[in-house]
């Protein structure tokens, strides 16, 4: 396959449009600096971001192009198809519940980041072990970003991943290094204007083309493979029920999501940003769906890709790029190229401002160097970022492994840093103890129930663990259930650890968390037992 030239060059004015957008909002943050925090600026953007804005950058940060890609994968494939498409639901329900319950404990507090909870509650020290999966998550997801969108460069420019990985980490390092959260709001903008608009398009070429049997008549008759709608086999419904879960509530204790929310005037703003962004995200997942409707129902002999499908070649998770490829007109392609592109771009700067942020705001600020000044802050940041974003390129080279890595760092998010956070925004009786003990807990669950992507058999072995072609399968909910038990032993534990120390049956010499003096000050027991009793309710209803 030649060079596509033209694709090319409408790839390189997207680019150049991309950067000069986040030069021009780095400027403008600099101009309404004024007299606000230079930090607070760079990282929640001075917390004047505009509602328009902030729906734009809160729908773009979880639109990426693992978004985009993924749930066309998903659809084409005969194992799965459009019921096992969980992540639009989801996302979208993850945002709704973040309205509900989660915005106006961290807006009404005026929190830089979700990690200032943790510190808050169980200290510096333990807050920054809790920094380490939700670091990890960020960077490995940068990385699989860069690694599908150079994949994609591949099909329709035959341009080599490595320069496309290469130029995108650039130009996003540089744009989201000159003007923190206003540059990553501006250009997610124009992103999202840019995947809506370009996979649109796409459609009507996509099905109305000559190799493409009907939508609608394939997914209620078998025709080149098993009908798109997909089923949910019984024996796969805990797993089923474990991914969705894990979709809703390990969204939630992510520094890209409280980015945004945090960064607008008014805690009524940041829920309508956030209600409104779930709306954004759901609607954004329907061209990817019927996208992989498409390659699912067409005869891939009559296209110029012919024989084997990409489900026998191992490409379906290309399929989208593959389909714009050879169901669609030269031009238009490359219009779906650059949605793309978009897509990756948008939740790559997120993920590096995000763990930018925290090492800077968290770790540096309130762990390394309590007396550092807003400037030395602020460049710590700006290194940071660059030192994660080139680390995250490094990594984009092992695709397949990237991709396996997030997903173990999310799932470990999820089963860790959720249960930690809701105890420290709904259960205030919480302590260092409880906090050490579930991560503890958390992690070792976790680990032992293997990662087959990543060849960890599995030590664990929940009830429906089954083993095909020498693989081992956890068909119980079990990240969930890590999830929960994390939860019930913070507040168990530090329930324990409280009342030890009150009732004197330790010496409060071995208050090593100092919970029963300093910043944790003594309440009584029966007050204790009052808020423990109640931990439940804390978690259902809104403490704003």
């Amino acid at each position: 396959m030649a060079l596509n030239i033209p694709g090319l060059v409408s790839l390189s004015v997207f680019f150049t449009l991309t950067l000069a957008t986040g030069i021009w909002a780095s400027w403008k943050s600099k101009k309404d600096q004024q007299d606000r925090n230079p930090t607070e600026m760079a990282i929640v953007g001075g917390r004047n971001v505009k509602v328009c804005i902030g729906l734009f950058t809160a729908t773009a940060t979880w639109v990426g192009g693992a978004y985009v890609n993924g749930t066309a994968e998903i659809v084409y494939l005969p194992s799965k198809g459009l019921l096992w498409v969980q992540a639009p639901v989801g996302f979208a329900l993850s945002l709704v519940i973040g309205a509900i319950f989660f915005v106006n404990p961290m807006r009404s507090k005026n929190y830089v980041t979700v990690m200032d909870p943790l510190q808050e509650t169980y200290g510096n020290v333990m807050g920054s072990l809790l920094f380490i999966p939700p670091l990890l998550g960020e960077v490995f997801w940068f990385a699989a970003i860069l690694a599908s969108l150079g994949a994609t460069m591949r099909v329709i420019l035959d341009v080599g991943g490595s320069l496309a990985i290469t130029v995108s980490a650039c130009t996003v390092i540089l744009y989201t290094l000159l003007g923190g959260l206003y540059s990553v709001a501006y250009t997610d903008v124009i992103q999202l204007v840019f995947i809506t608009l370009s996979l649109w398009i796409c459609i009507p070429f996509a099905l109305m083309n000559s190799a493409t049997e009907s939508i609608y008549y394939t997914a209620t008759h078998q025709s080149y493979q098993e009908p798109w709608t997909g089923k949910i086999e019984k024996q796969y419904f805990g797993r089923w029920l474990d991914d969705f879960f894990y979709l809703v509530l390990g969204s939630i204790p992510w520094q890209t999501y409280f980015q945004r929310v945090l960064s607008t005037a008014s805690p009524g703003q940041a829920k309508l940003i956030s209600y409104l962004s779930g709306l954004g995200c759901f609607s954004m997942a329907i061209p990817s769906v019927l996208i992989g409707a498409v390659a699912a129902s067409t005869d891939w002999n009559q296209t110029s890709y012919g024989l084997p499908s990409p489900l026998e070649r191992g490409e379906s998770a290309m399929i989208l790029p593959l389909v714009l490829h050879h169901l669609c007109p030269a031009y238009i392609s490359i219009a779906g190229l650059g949605a793309i592109a978009a897509a990756s771009m948008s939740s790559a700067d997120s993920a590096l401002l995000s763990a930018g942020s925290m090492f800077a705001h968290n770790i540096y600020r309130k762990t390394l160097r309590k007396k550092a000044t807003e400037v030395e802050v602020l460049w710590a940041m700006r290194i940071s970022m660059l030192v994660f974003g080139a680390g995250a390129a490094s990594l984009a080279f092992y695709s397949s492994s990237v991709y396996d890595l997030w997903f173990l760092s999310g799932e470990l998010v999820y089963a860790l840093l959720f249960p930690q956070l809701c105890c420290a925004l709904f259960v205030p009786s919480t302590n260092t103890y409880g906090s050490a003990a579930g991560f503890l807990v958390g992690l070792l669950l976790r680990l032992l129930a293997g990662e087959p992507a990543l060849s960890i058999p599995p030590i664990l072995c929940y009830p429906a663990c089954s083993r095909v072609n020498g693989a081992y399968s956890q068909l119980f909910p079990f990240k969930t259930f890590t999830m929960l038990l994390t939860l019930g032993v913070i507040i168990a534990v530090s329930y324990l650890a409280r009342v030890l120390f009150q009732r004197n049956l330790l010496p409060h010499r071995w208050d090593v968390c100092n919970i029963m003096g300093g910043t944790n000050i003594p309440i009584p027991l029966q007050q204790m037992e009052k808020q423990v009793g109640s931990s439940t309710a804390g978690l259902e209803e809104n403490h704003g």
